[in-house]
């Protein structure tokens, strides 16, 4: 159950009920914690103020917002490419700003990441795309080709294996990306506008993946400004506005 503080606004925790497990809190089912988390760029403009945020292992959170809000900000956290200026940042029970080298790389193989723009190699297939992770984590041969199969089924490009991205279509693209976030099943999934260059249709089709992904047990967070989006999916909602998070209903 996502649990959403902020200590200039509220004096204790809004729980986000909709569609979030009743399983007991204890910090063992906790996959995300922000506490008391201020990021400030070095030019002085707050990307994140004074942030509390608890998600949930097997929870769905959607984090809406403008552009520059800092939806983009909080997810960086998470995956250790931005630092907190206050506060620490908890991912699978790890405070992410003391981890260096190998450790950070290490939780990193644990969180599969969605942008906006694809970030797919011209060069290489769609399965070459997908592989490549698993490569780069010392995956033997035949492991490799054990999880490549049903992650292309998953994301309908099973017959696609063998396309070059541009030979694809915009949401193709992006179902490539999202297997290659997931190929090595990483219990947190983090998407970042993956829906932002997209048609309805297609965007659809992404959420529908990222739910399944859900069902089967990961943890999704998911950045995006398409409010009729998130109506359709009904999961829980956090609005980032000048760098604070606020409940939506």
């Amino acid at each position: 159950m996502p649990v959403l503080t902020n200590t200039q606004t509220t004096d204790k925790p809004v729980e986000l009920q909709e569609g979030c497990s009743q399983q007991p809190n204890e910090s063992g089912s906790l996959m995300v914690q922000l506490r008391s988390v201020t990021k400030t760029y070095t030019n002085g403009i707050d990307g994140l103020l004074d942030v509390n945020l608890e998600i949930k292992k097997k929870d769905f959170l959607f984090i809406t917002g403008h552009s520059g809000s800092g939806k983009s900000t909080l997810l960086k956290l998470l995956y250790g490419e931005e630092l907190p200026t206050k506060g620490e940042v908890i991912v699978d029970e790890l405070n992410v700003a003391t981890l260096r080298g190998d450790r950070l790389s290490l939780l990193r193989r644990r969180i599969g990441i969605i942008f906006q723009d694809y970030k797919l190699i011209p060069q290489r297939t769609v399965a070459e795309n997908v592989i490549l992770v698993l490569q780069a984590q010392g995956y033997t041969r035949k492991e490799i080709q054990r999880r490549l199969e049903p992650t292309l089924k998953l994301v309908g490009l099973l017959t696609k294996a063998d396309c070059f991205p541009d030979q694809l279509s915009g949401g193709e693209q992006q179902r490539v990306s999202i297997a290659r976030a997931i190929v090595a099943t990483p219990p947190l999934i983090l998407a970042d506008e993956p829906t932002g260059n997209l048609d309805p249709d297609n965007s659809w089709q992404v959420m529908q993946i990222l739910q399944k992904l859900n069902k089967f047990g990961a943890t999704v967070i998911v950045t995006t400004h398409d409010e009729q989006l998130v109506r359709r999916c009904n999961h829980p909602v956090v609005q980032v506005r000048n760098g604070i998070l606020h409940r939506k209903d």
